[in-house]
């Protein structure tokens, strides 16, 4: 009876970056984790060999090394194996996290592998002051909590930056220091793409420097999209998660997969978004999208409604085109006084995909006139999902992937606009620089183009491998 092949995600990076080596100590690594009981994966292995790397004179190759995995894959083993090696070579390591579970957890781990390798050594386990010993080698190596003033007057060999995605500016001022004393440092950054609500901004400009051939003796590598795939895309599923078929099943990604396209993207399929807080819209940018005629059409309409806290309320539509853009165009802005009739109205007319409504002083009361009318009921979004609707439409508008014929109402209420902050982690939102313009008009703009995304397939490309 023939054996069913057993599918394995992808084992090695999408795109990466690691500079040419002849040595490396990363099989030494391996041997020592494999004395646990455990094997390290093929992806592990290799990604292992490129981060420690030596050079002629036995020095590192890469003083820096980032890697970015879907989650629940174990990129943290990586980090463990190279941890260990450290350890047993004499080397003092700090091992910073962005929440103190996350630096325990990683010092429970550790210990269990030392004890499963039969390596004795000496621990200490204050929440907040974990540290490990080895007296027959002088290795040690500490487990802290991130914050703007960690670390400073301290010197070390090592220094892991897990959860890389929430490192931010001044904690990295304060680490950046302590390893520069070594006769050998090295530095590992490790993580997953930021989210939209994500704090961190050093991990993503690393990953932009290092691509750019902008950060010398610094490697990179990660498993990702290049742009948004539908969430049932399996392929894509196979690309980006080295473990698939191994540690992770299908059936767990099966069970990820909701309403927020945006989120599965970046934790499960390692999509970068990309937006600078700083930015505004041109009028030269958002003409550049105009399009001179209709462009042919190949989706249902998708509907977005905002009710503003100036007591309006905006409708858009938006429809994928059959070149794989979204089209947009505003329908109305009208007194929140005006009721809910003519949006009912508006609905019964069209053929209606999805309608989200965004807007505490009205979208209840839609919804229910809605279900009083027999149509569908909307999406009534999350903060987190806003957020994650403004972050998509940037990354859209960068990429030119939306188009619309240059309705002036809309012109001017999308560049007449600024950020504001939602939110205390990096998230964003717009607010109108010109009370003569209502925003409400581009908030609504903004979620039919999301909700529009989210339940559409757009046409896959494949990751380019950069060396």
């Amino acid at each position: 009876m023939a054996v069913e092949e057993v599918r394995l995600g992808r084992q090695t990076p999408t795109s990466s970056v690691v500079l040419p080596y002849q040595r490396s100590k990363g099989n030494e690594a391996i041997d020592l984790y494999q004395r646990t009981g455990r094997t390290a994966q093929e992806w592990q292995q290799l990604l292992l060999y490129d981060i420690m790397a030596i050079n002629d004179e036995g020095l590192w190759t890469h003083i820096k090394f980032g890697y970015a995995v879907p989650r629940r894959n174990g990129k943290n083993e990586v980090v463990s194996m190279r941890e260990m090696w450290g350890l047993m070579n004499g080397e003092h390591i700090m091992h910073s996290a962005h929440r103190t579970s996350t630096s325990r957890a990683a010092w429970e781990r550790l210990k269990r592998y030392l004890d499963d390798a039969h390596i004795e050594h000496k621990d200490s386990g204050a929440l907040g002051q974990e540290r490990i010993r080895i007296k027959s080698t002088g290795g040690e190596i500490d487990f802290r909590t991130r914050t703007s003033k960690g670390g400073l007057g301290e010197g070390f060999d090592l220094l892991v930056i897990d959860e890389a995605q929430e490192y931010t500016d001044d904690q990295a001022t304060a680490l950046v220091y302590i390893v520069t004393a070594s006769q050998n440092p090295q530095t590992i950054f490790c993580g997953t793409p930021p989210t939209a609500e994500s704090s961190g901004t050093v991990f993503m400009h690393m990953r932009d420097q290092v691509i750019a051939g902008a950060m010398p003796e610094t490697g990179w590598a990660e498993w990702s999209v290049d742009e948004m795939h539908d969430p049932m895309d399996r392929d894509a599923w196979y690309e980006t998660n080295p473990s698939l078929g191994t540690i992770l099943k299908e059936r767990n990604i099966m069970s990820e997969i909701g309403s927020d396209t945006l989120d599965f993207n970046i934790q499960r399929l390692g999509y970068w978004i990309r937006y600078n807080l700083k930015s505004v819209i041109s009028a030269a940018e958002w003409a550049e999208l105009k399009a001179e005629k209709l462009p042919a059409l190949r989706s249902h309409i998708f509907v977005g409604i905002k009710y503003s806290k100036t007591d309006t309320v905006s409708v858009s539509i938006a429809i994928r085109t059959e070149d794989n853009r979204i089209f947009v165009e505003a329908i109305d802005c009208r007194p929140f006084r005006a009721g809910t009739d003519w949006i009912v109205a508006f609905l019964r007319g069209i053929d209606v995909k999805a309608v989200v409504v965004d807007g505490q002083s009205g979208q209840n009361l839609l919804a229910d006139a809605m279900k009083d009318a027999h149509l569908k009921r909307p999406l009534l979004p999350t903060v987190k999902q806003i957020i994650a609707a403004n972050a998509v439409f940037e990354e859209r508008l960068s990429r030119k992937e939306l188009v619309h014929m240059g309705q002036q109402s809309l012109v001017q209420s999308v560049t007449n606009c600024d950020k504001r902050l939602i939110g205390t982690n990096g998230g964003f939102g717009y607010k109108s620089i010109n009370d003569s313009y209502d925003i409400s008009l581009m908030d609504s703009m903004i979620l039919a183009q999301w909700i529009c995304g989210a339940k559409t397939k757009t046409v896959t490309k494949r990751q380019r491998v950069s060396y």
